[in-house]
């Protein structure tokens, strides 16, 4: 069988990956390897086989390239967007990673560790997979891979069990947004009493709600924006319940029956925006109203169902609740797409230029202090780039931003080949480890290094930052940048905060590591 797989190289690294899978699937408790499994099974055929890990490492760097750009294009809009008011919880984050290098200069100083490899068990305790990369080309030494392989696990466990300490405690979190999972729009009827225009209309003027349907003498019709509304109308209000509860005392009183269920000459459907030129466009930027006298109300974007607010931009994908006439309905369907294949394809062109640019920017050597150079290699360039890249949305024709399902697969995809590359070139090392004196005193300083920094974000997010508890094990998860804690908070609690955090943490947290794996080392 070995002689096979050497023969193999392609043979080997899906067996790996195949393999991996199905440990990564099975349950240790709480915890679930996921993508790690394959790490595992690398590391366990090539201890067994060393040379079966010969040329994998185009593979390991083919892997994260696309892992980091992926994650780049979909965390740049969230995290330059809302940037301002991330900025305490990513201070927080910069102050937890500088106490995670402090810790494993001092530890490792303390336990007879080299720097090396005190260095990768730093980037394996904090599951930072390009700051790997950027350790074992600025040491140049099998030294890093071995420390990651060693701190993966213990990071991974440490981050498991703690988010799922925290991620159900019922904290006050005063300085949190509301939680939107869980939570359904609401369509009302509304008997308006007295006359008033739509921008008089707080509701709709602060884009809390949104009106579709309006009947006025017997006859239904889509609603105007902005035009007046007279006593004896009845509209339709969308939006959350008690958003669409103001509006109703606002303007009359809820009416007995619901008019949008007359579909005599207005036809509400869902439409998939597949048009590649309206991707990244705002709903306003759409302009329904005046195209097609048509309104949108609701946009479904994964398992969220979101108000269609003028300022809501649009992903491909998204699936749109539109209110139009019957006569208009070809045509709104011809404007959005509304092809749910050509919504899921994958841009090659976007994809490859952006990961050109990505590489082409890993290439440029930086200077470091006390002399000496520094590039970012394939995993700090395209991350850096797909965030600048998710950011713009797009250039011109080219459109940026990846559907959300083609995003998660090159994602997933590459994580598997970079952890089953690795695990196939540091298997060797790391059973010479686990055989030496070494072991014990490598274990303590991973699991310190990942305990210390993540109770030190998890109390600053409770006592000094004062977000709610998911969003707080959302921000371990995407500190730690590492799916399968992500998966173990979502598997205790439905909650998009912790997504949002996971997501705000995720590329920023990688890039502070990057920049600390030098000064690690000269110091």
């Amino acid at each position: 069988m070995i002689d096979v797989l050497a023969g193999s190289p392609l043979l080997t690294l899906f067996l790996v990956v195949a393999t991996g899978a199905l440990v990564g699937a099975i349950p240790f408790g709480r915890i679930r390897l996921g993508a790690a499994g394959a790490l595992f099974t690398g590391l366990a055929l090539s201890a067994i086989a060393p040379h079966l890990g010969e040329g994998m490492e185009i593979v390991q760097t083919l892997g994260l390239a696309l892992f980091v750009y992926t994650v780049g294009i979909s965390a740049g809009a969230a995290f330059f967007g809302s940037l301002n008011r991330q900025l305490p919880l990513l201070a927080a984050a910069t102050l937890s990673t500088v106490l995670a290098a402090a810790a494993t200069l001092g530890l490792g100083q303390l336990l007879g560790l080299t720097r090396d490899l005190s260095l990768g068990l730093f980037t394996g305790a904090l599951t930072a997979a390009p700051a790997l990369d950027a350790a074992s080309r600025l040491t140049g030494t099998s030294g890093p891979s071995v420390g990651y392989s060693f701190g993966y696990p213990i990071g991974v466990i440490v981050g498991i069990v703690l988010v799922s300490s925290i991620v159900t405690r019922t904290w006050p979190g005063r300085k949190d947004t509301p939680a939107l999972a869980g939570t359904s729009l609401a369509s009302t009827t509304v008997r308006v009493q007295r006359s008033v225009n739509l921008r008089d209309v707080p509701q709709w003027h602060a884009q809390q709600v949104r009106f579709s349907y309006l009947r006025r003498d017997g006859r239904v019709r889509v609603i105007v924006p902005g035009e007046d509304l007279l006593e004896g109308d009845e509209v339709v209000a969308v939006g959350m319940p008690e958003q669409v509860e103001a509006v109703t005392a606002v303007l009359g009183e809820t009416s007995d029956r619901h008019i949008a269920h007359d579909r005599s000459l207005v036809e509400f459907t869902r439409l998939t925006v597949s048009n590649p030129d309206l991707a990244s466009r705002s709903i306003a930027e759409l302009n329904l109203p005046v195209r097609f006298g048509a309104v949108v109300t609701r946009v479904r974007r994964g398992d969220l169902e979101l108000l269609a607010r003028d300022d809501l931009v649009l992903e491909p994908a998204d699936r749109l609740a539109v209110v139009v006439e019957r006569r208009q309905l070809d045509a709104v369907h011809a404007f959005l797409g509304d092809s749910d294949r050509k919504a899921g394809e994958l841009d090659v062109l976007s994809l490859g230029l952006g990961l050109m640019l990505g590489v082409a920017l890993g290439l440029v050597s930086l200077p470091m202090p006390g002399g000496g150079s520094f590039s970012l290699g394939p995993a700090a360039g395209p991350l850096l780039v797909g965030m600048v890249l998710g950011a713009l949305r797009r250039t011109g024709p080219v459109v940026w931003a990846l559907p959300g399902s083609a995003n998660r697969t090159l994602r997933q995809l590459g994580l598997l080949l970079f952890l089953a590359g690795l695990g196939l070139t540091a298997g060797p090392e790391v059973a010479t480890m686990l055989a030496s004196p070494t072991a014990w005193r490598a274990a303590v300083l991973s699991a310190v290094v990942a305990a210390l920094s993540c109770l030190a974000l998890v109390i600053a997010g409770r006592w000094v930052l004062d977000l709610s508890a998911p969003r707080a094990a959302g921000a371990v998860a995407g500190f730690l940048g590492q799916p399968a804690v992500l998966e173990a908070a979502n598997a205790r609690r439905a909650d998009e905060r912790i997504e949002a955090a996971y997501a705000t943490l995720f590329a920023f947290s990688i890039v502070v590591k990057i920049l600390l794996v030098p000064v690690i080392w000269n110091l």
